[in-house]
């Protein structure tokens, strides 16, 4: 059955222009709907719906512990649809990352590399056959981030609250011990280490700590269970130079040792030379350059951040050639277009801009 879609918005624009096709679900009760009428006894048919066996493994995706395949992803209007005439935010990006490998991914600000990330991480919704992450596709294979198999780390511990402001740690009068201990069936020598590794003091107050030590407290909890592929998105930000190298050279340990894949984004590349075994480069929402790190001779000759810069400064030598070429944009517009799909809900803020808040008054 189609995903059911709420349309609020009147003249049904997205509905008419959007081209994208319904994604369809995949429950127990749709695959036993599936199943040939002479398959057999109806025991076997149940059993066969409620653990199939993954397309992947038949085909030998398995042997990936990452696989894009023309991965292309925009988020969804009020309608569900992609709003027409918006260029989708991860394009046609096709990837295959073996076990065991440190990926670094690399790209402007707005590349996509989050949304690629939570894309990865079974956070949005895309086609089955679009990506695998261990043979299955990591949104609907629920099992994957359950286990802790798969674990995205990203982000900061922080919330907005509304006409408070944006931004607001999350904060309470809680021990770290407490927090690290809070997970059930955690090795305990796994998270001694963890606690050397990140200089972490059991004893710390939550609402007492720095931004960095609170990020200590985050990673740790984000790494107490063994994974098998892990997604960090900006996590080092806040540590000092010897809380990163500590962490990174953990993380390569993990992969050497227990076989798991890491795909890192960052933009701090200090001593990160000789820590990928692959490199990823995205930019406008496509996939530049994914390559071997034994294939990149800047990496070789430890001249990862120049060549990091090359790649920046060239496309945004394009990026403005192409806005020039454009014209300037006319942000009326856009507003127009954020004014039409307004469902009359928006939430309070205090540091809200009434150009764009829901009440604000416009000339048509």
């Amino acid at each position: 059955m189609p995903v059911p879609l709420s349309v609020t918005n009147p003249k049904a624009v997205g509905l008419v222009a959007a081209q994208a096709a319904e994604l369809p679900t995949q429950g127990p009760f749709a695959r036993m709907a599936q199943q040939p009428a002479d398959q057999g006894s109806t025991k076997q048919a149940a059993a066969a719906a409620a653990d199939p066996v993954p397309a992947a493994t038949a085909s030998g995706s398995n042997d990936w512990a990452v696989e894009t395949c023309s991965l292309s992803f925009s988020y969804p209007d009020l309608d569900g649809r992609p709003l027409p005439g918006k260029a989708a935010v991860v394009r046609d990006m096709s990837i295959q990352l073996p076990r065991g490998a440190t990926c670094l991914l690399i790209g402007p600000n707005g590349a996509g590399k989050t949304t690629l990330l939570k894309v990865l991480g079974g956070k949005h919704m895309v086609p089955e056959d679009a990506v695998r992450v261990l043979g299955e596709p990591p949104f609907h294979a629920t099992n994957l981030t359950s286990s802790g198999a798969l674990a995205y780390v990203g982000g900061n511990w922080e919330r907005d609250i509304a006409f408070a402001g944006y931004a607001v740690p999350l904060a309470g009068d809680i021990p770290a011990s407490q927090m690290l201990n809070s997970l059930p069936g955690i090795d305990p020598a796994r998270r001694d280490r963890l606690i050397d590794v990140l200089d972490i003091d059991p004893a710390w107050r939550m609402h007492l700590v720095s931004d960095g030590q609170r990020r200590r407290v985050q990673i740790a909890m984000g790494l107490l269970k063994p994974f098998k592929v892990l997604l960090l998105d900006e996590i080092t930000v806040d540590l000092d130079v010897l809380g990163r190298a500590d962490l990174m050279t953990f993380l390569r340990d993990e992969c050497r040792e227990r076989g798991a894949t890491i795909i890192y984004a960052t933009h701090i590349f200090d001593g990160l030379e000789a820590w990928p075994s692959h490199l990823m480069y995205v930019a406008g929402g496509q996939l530049q350059v994914f390559e071997k790190a034994e294939n990149i001779p800047e990496l070789q000759s430890g001249q990862l951040l120049a060549l990091v810069e090359r790649w920046l400064r060239e496309e945004q030598r394009q990026r403005q050639a192409l806005a020039a070429k454009q014209g300037p944009a006319d942000g009326s517009k856009e507003l127009l277009e954020v004014a039409s799909w307004n469902n009359g809900w928006a939430s309070g803020r205090l540091a809200s801009s009434m150009k764009l808040s829901s009440n604000a008054v416009m000339r048509m």
